[in-house]
């Protein structure tokens, strides 16, 4: 009995039994094949990237923009003269009936106005409130969506909900789908990058950018706001690169050992992060020096006003991932959540994205890079069109506003209408299951079609639900 407890795997024994002399030879082999094998992993797709595109994509990669907290609608992008002419009287009981609120339940429903004004934008004239005075000058080439609704009435799941296409954690986001579907483009860059600014309130969950099930690699990677994007990129001194690359390799050595006896897929999974953790080490500090740019690209974006960890150097640091290759970059900006106080901090949250969101449009188009990355900007619901508190808004799933621009969005038009309160779709309603359905379509591919078996059932971004919406694509 002792000696069966005693007894080591078969893992193990196959480490012992591996010479000194067999150990460094395949070692040593190792560190040219590391590049090899990791350039021929990239190229060899997996059992779904055989499949995809199963159309051709309008856009090669996606840079979403969002703003969390959710932030209102009624001072941004969907003006309603209604609210203005019965504020502070109370809206129809109709509207509101049996509708789940999050703060409201049991407080009287009143109208509630904005003040701030909007203007009829460009040669399309779209509605833009005047917090967004740069995203005015490109609104033609904007397609804004009024009528986002969503299933999930509180933070945490609705952020969960916008992401996954699911209300509880631990299914893939849509990045990880997006990176699992199509593969990378980008030899020493993650597929998924996540980065955050802002000056806090609710937090995000880091499941937001979670692979799920999904094998590991598909994971968004943080890149810090500041000049050092990542940690440790920097080697430990007294060693130097060539040692680093045979430690990699020899890493890698028991790493294939250990799989060869196990097949476990994440094995591979952390040979690949080895690998592009290396490659990084390289690729990222150049990515992160703004000294390349033009005095004109960098007065666009205002990053010499707004120095590192702002919302505007994270729009400039995504056209440069979208320029190396990365699949998904997802900008959080934070601080949209006014329960009080909204019309106040919808201009302080405005000030803070507005040149960022307008300059990386202007910036994409004329590097001729916007035709083909798909641009969005939102947040995980929208807000009442009754006051909370007097100043504030209370979190709403009926009625929501969220813009696309680029790869293959019908540029300089809107979708769907709100009645005159605002308080839901009156023409065409957009969920978040048809917001990704759509999402994918851009980029090539079939929602129904990108599954993925986990535990005996094929899973899917869109459930079993959404519509693909035509009226939104070029």
């Amino acid at each position: 009995m002792k000696d069966s407890l005693m007894k080591p795997s078969p893992v193990v024994t196959s480490m012992l039994n591996t010479t000194r002399r067999h150990f460094f030879s395949r070692a040593a082999s190792g560190i040219g094949a590391a590049a090899l094998s990791s350039m021929l992993r990239r190229e060899t797709a997996s059992a779904a990237q055989t499949q995809f595109p199963n159309h051709p994509p309008k856009a090669k990669r996606v840079i979403y923009l969002y703003m969390s907290g959710g932030p209102s609608q009624f001072e941004t992008f969907d003006d309603k003269p209604m609210l203005r002419e019965l504020n502070g009287k109370p809206i129809p009981k109709s509207l509101t009936e049996g509708v789940k609120l999050a703060f409201l339940q049991y407080e009287a429903l009143k109208c509630f106005g904005t003040e701030i004004k909007f203007k009829k934008c460009g040669q399309s004239e779209q509605s833009i409130s005047d917090v967004f005075p740069h995203l005015q000058e490109v609104a033609d080439d904007l397609c804004v969506v009024r009528t986002l609704q969503t299933d999930q009435v509180n933070h945490d799941p609705a952020h969960t909900f916008m992401n996954t296409g699911f209300g509880i954690a631990g299914r893939p986001s849509m990045g990880s789908w997006l990176s699992y579907g199509l593969g990378s483009e980008a030899a020493d860059l993650p597929d998924f990058v996540v980065m955050r600014s802002g000056p806090g309130g609710q937090p995000i969950p880091t499941t937001a950018w979670h692979n799920g099930f999904l094998p590991g690699k598909h994971q968004g990677v943080e890149f810090y706001s500041s000049e050092q994007p990542l940690n440790y990129l920097k080697s430990p001194s007294g060693i130097d690169r060539a040692t680093q690359e045979r430690s990699i390799a020899s890493i890698e050595t028991l790493n294939r050992l250990q799989y060869d006896r196990s097949i476990d897929e994440e094995i591979l999974t952390r040979i690949d992060q080895y690998e592009l953790a290396f490659q990084m080490q390289t690729s990222v500090p150049g990515l992160a020096d703004f000294t390349s740019e033009t005095a004109a690209t960098r007065e666009l974006y205002g990053v010499d006003e707004k120095p590192g960890g702002s919302f505007a150097s994270n729009c400039l640091m995504a056209r440069r991932m979208a320029e190396g290759g990365v699949r998904f970059i997802q900008l959080y900006h934070t601080g949209w959540d006014h329960h009080s106080g909204v019309v106040k901090g919808v201009k302080s949250r405005a000030k803070e994205v507005d040149q960022g969101c307008a300059a990386l449009l202007k910036d994409l188009k004329q590097r001729g890079m916007l035709d083909e990355t798909l641009v969005i900007w939102g947040g995980e619901f929208g807000r009442t069109p009754m006051s909370q508190g007097g100043s504030g808004r209370d979190h709403h799933t009926k009625s929501g506003a969220l813009w696309m621009a680029g790869g293959g969005v019908n540029a300089g038009t809107s979708y769907g209408e709100t009645d005159d309160f605002g308080f839901t779709a009156s023409i065409d309603p957009f969920h978040v299951h048809d917001f990704h359905a759509t999402v994918l379509h851009l980029m090539g591919i079939n929602h129904k079609r990108l599954t993925y078996r986990h535990q005996g059932f094929d899973f899917r971004l869109t459930n079993v639900h959404g519509n693909v919406i035509e009226k939104v694509i070029a």
